[in-house]
């Protein structure tokens, strides 16, 4: 008896030229914190937006190839696109506060955090409570101050889960698997050692 293999088969679309960032966007972590981010997202789909659990990176997947052309070509959702980008820039471009240069060289330094869980967004279910909001509060200050630092956690596949109570009290526990191509990760290579 032989096991049938799946099969699966995704048509992306193509992200117009003209918003073509919205994929660095959605990779990096500054939208779990920056709401001009996430409403970028909202305007080209709503529905789509609300549908795949505010996840960017999923969004994008998804997103109807006419939605994003009529984006690429609106004015507002242009002018809004830019401003967003530029406050992107420069929270990258900004250099570390002056505590921070007089505690660590950001050039030979590094902060090395190690959780558990981090709590970041909802679309990066890595977290289950206090401790990960926590541990994600962390990450964003640290990012704000400019600190030359690293989080270090675990990668959950299925998540925290989310929990119901039935009828009779009891709760029920249901989990989700979360493909690691939706979450906005990047695996890091091994780099042979010297």
């Amino acid at each position: 008896m032989h096991k049938a293999t799946e099969f699966r088969l995704e048509a992306r679309p193509h992200i117009p030229e003209a918003i073509a960032r919205l994929e660095v966007l959605a990779n990096d972590l500054f939208y779990s914190w920056d709401h001009g981010v996430r409403s970028l997202f909202a305007r080209i789909d709503l529905r789509l937006w609300q549908k795949v659990e505010h996840n960017p990176k999923l969004f994008l997947r998804r997103a109807s190839q006419t939605r994003l052309n009529e984006a690429a070509e609106d004015r507002a959702f242009l002018a809004e696109y830019r401003r967003v980008l530029s406050s992107y820039d420069a929270y990258l471009e900004s250099e570390p506060g002056a505590g921070v240069v007089e505690a660590l060289d950001p050039a030979n330094n590094l902060v090395a955090y190690f959780c558990a869980e981090f709590g970041f967004h909802e679309s990066f279910p890595i977290y289950s409570g206090g401790l990960g909001i926590l541990a994600g509060d962390h990450c964003k200050a640290a990012s704000d101050l400019g600190l030359p630092f690293v989080a270090v956690g675990l990668l959950y596949q299925q998540g925290y889960f989310i929990q119901t109570i039935d009828a009779q009290g009891q709760q029920i526990a249901r989990y989700r698997s979360h493909p690691s191509d939706e979450l906005p990760i990047t695996p890091v290579e091994k780099t042979a050692s010297r």
